[in-house]
């Protein structure tokens, strides 16, 4: 697990979708799963070290409010391991390409 846990949560899932890209493209972070909470929101999930997930939070919350509207925007630092097994927290594996 890496150092720092990240959280923005838009109403839309086209705001979702600016916020994670511009968040990735910010800063060396890790996307986890966009999850769809209900009545139209929808949360991104970061990974990656403290500083990172501060500066893809930032200007996550940034681009998604260029589109759309901002619920809540939560950076954690070391997050508790116990976490994990309730919350869908961890970075997204690569999926790996077949050869033909």
């Amino acid at each position: 697990m890496t150092d720092a846990l990240g959280i923005i949560e838009t109403v839309g899932y086209t705001a979702a979708v600016q916020a994670a890209d511009a968040a990735v493209k910010s800063a060396n972070v890790k996307l986890g799963k966009l999850v769809k909470v209900g009545g139209g929101r929808v949360s991104i999930i970061l990974r990656g070290d403290v500083a990172a997930v501060k500066a893809a939070v930032e200007a996550g919350t940034q681009a998604a409010r260029n589109v759309g509207n901002v619920v809540s925007e939560l950076v954690i630092p070391r997050p508790s391991e116990k976490l994990v097994p309730k919350f869908p927290i961890d970075p997204l594996k690569p999926e790996k390409k077949s050869v033909k």
